[in-house]
């Protein structure tokens, strides 16, 4: 693979103890003018090394196979108490052109197939890699090194793993990266550290105090975090759109830092340029915290609050007052979200196209109607398990929102036939249908709307009472759809 590059970087990338002992090494004895020579030339070369690779050891534990270097793993990495060490590993040095060691070289091999490639091909190939085997490959030799550096590919860092040692490995890589304009990395817009729950406030405060054009930070799953870092991360990224703190459980809400907040206008709240945020699983946040991250944010388009199980509706009354831009907004499983809570939602209008109140069990049929009546754009709604939901619901909701996409209306008990007849009737764009666990419906609400949605692609039926015949007719009239039923004898 590296035959026109000299040596494999496995047994020449040493790292500097490595190399101070082979320098030491060599003063012990009296050699000829000739190792003179090659000693000048060694150490030369070793002078000019001044780039270093983060070693693979560094985001992968040192035990796993794949991580020995040949002849050279002994300096890859080392593991002192269980937790990876990070080593930094200069590239690959040139090829010695002393002709003492040309002559005594053997003959060279056929070039392997890789290296014919042209570089744009190479550096397409490894823009499909992670970030710890791109580090892999900047190991092999000179020319890889350098294309593996190439700086598209390190527009983006993922790490993924709960043994990854993620502050370290951030600080590496961002002082690598940082090598041609010190302290500050202009190239990385995307970090994607999910489920590293080794990952705590000082690897945020490496990416808020190199990244300044950060544009996308997704930490779901990592629970060590806490404000103080994310708002760092917003208030010195000023570019930042899309944060995703899934699962982070320590954070209740999003703001900029107290400095940044003194240096910029009274109404700094919309210099935080974020539109899309996740903050599912986030357990603590409560109305206050929305409160300020509404003030504070608003240009959303898209919230995710999954799962924010102490939010209520006077904190999505706040929601409305400053983020009057959101297109997508989920607050499935947030219990104490009821009809008044929907008939803020509606103050959106036209431009809300997908709201998901999934097991919002005091909804019923009032909300949904304040939602159809001013949502006439809606595309998508998932009101699973509002056990309140009606055929009346339903019907509004068909004749107001008739270009209605998808639809989940399962485990909603009162919802018959009649509905899906309504439904069928107004909402010809529908490509997907849920029905799952509804005990009211049969078989002859299904054709109703296998004969009208001719583009249906899916429709779950799972735990319904419907027929063979209903469910052969549905796939002779919606040849695309995917019916997922538990009826064993329809296959």
């Amino acid at each position: 693979m590296g035959a026109n590059n000299g040596k494999q970087y496995g047994s020449e990338g040493k790292g500097s103890s490595s190399i101070s002992s082979d320098v030491s090494s060599s003063t012990d004895h009296t050699p000829t003018q000739a190792q003179k020579n090659v000693a000048t030339s060694e150490d030369s070369d070793l002078s000019m090394r001044t780039l270093s690779t983060p070693s693979p050891a560094l985001i992968c534990p040192p035990n796993l196979p794949g991580f020995q270097n040949g002849r050279g793993s002994s300096t890859s990495s080392s593991s002192i108490t269980g937790e990876t060490v990070a080593m930094v590993h200069s590239p690959p040095p040139t090829r010695l052109t002393h002709p003492l060691i040309r002559l005594a070289s053997r003959p060279q091999k056929e070039q392997a197939s890789i290296e014919r490639l042209p570089d744009h091909s190479m550096v397409q190939i490894f823009s499909f890699l992670p970030t710890n085997q791109l580090c892999r490959c900047a190991r092999v030799c000179r020319r890889w090194y350098n294309l593996a550096w190439d700086p598209r590919l390190w527009r983006t860092i993922r790490l993924t793993g709960e043994t990854i040692n993620v502050d370290r490995a951030l600080k590496v890589l961002t002082r690598r990266l940082c090598q041609d304009t010190p302290n500050v990395c202009l190239m990385l817009e995307t970090v994607t550290v999910s489920g590293c729950r080794r990952l705590t406030d000082r690897g945020l405060y490496t990416i808020a105090q190199c990244c300044p054009e950060l544009r996308r930070l997704e930490v779901s799953g990592c629970y060590n975090i806490s404000n103080e870092a994310v708002f760092d991360v917003v208030s010195l990224c000023p570019n930042l759109e899309h944060l995703d703190v899934s699962g982070c459980s320590k954070v209740t809400c999003i703001s900029l830092t107290r400095e940044a907040s003194i240096k910029l206008s009274p109404l700094h709240g919309k210099q935080i340029s974020i539109r899309y945020l996740d903050m599912t699983d986030c357990f603590v946040l409560e109305d206050e915290g929305l409160h300020t991250i509404a003030a504070h944010c608003t240009q959303l388009t898209h919230l995710y609050l999954r799962r924010c199980v102490r939010l209520t509706d006077e904190g999505l009354r706040y929601l409305m007052i400053y983020c009057t831009s959101i297109k997508e907004l989920s607050v499935s499983d947030c219990r104490f979200v009821s009809d008044f809570g929907l008939r803020e939602i509606a103050k959106l209008e036209s431009r809300l196209r997908y709201l998901s109140i999934a097991h919002c069990g005091r909804v019923t049929d009032v909300g949904i109607r304040y939602v159809a009546k001013y949502c006439s754009k809606l595309r998508y709604l998932n009101a699973r398990g509002c056990e309140g939901i009606t055929d009346h619901g339903v019907e509004y909701l068909a004749k107001n929102c008739t270009k209605l996409k998808s639809l989940d209306i399962g485990k909603c008990p009162l919802v018959s036939d009649t509905g899906l007849e309504c439904l069928a009737l107004n909402c010809f764009n529908l490509k997907r249908l849920s029905l799952k666990s509804c005990e009211s419906i049969t078989g002859q609400g299904l054709q109703i709307v296998a004969a009208n949605c001719f583009d249906l692609q899916l429709l779950n039926v799972q735990d319904c009472e419907v027929s063979v015949e209903a469910l052969r007719f549905v796939k002779r009239h919606c040849k695309r759809c995917v019916i997922e039923h538990t009826n064993p004898a329809f296959f």
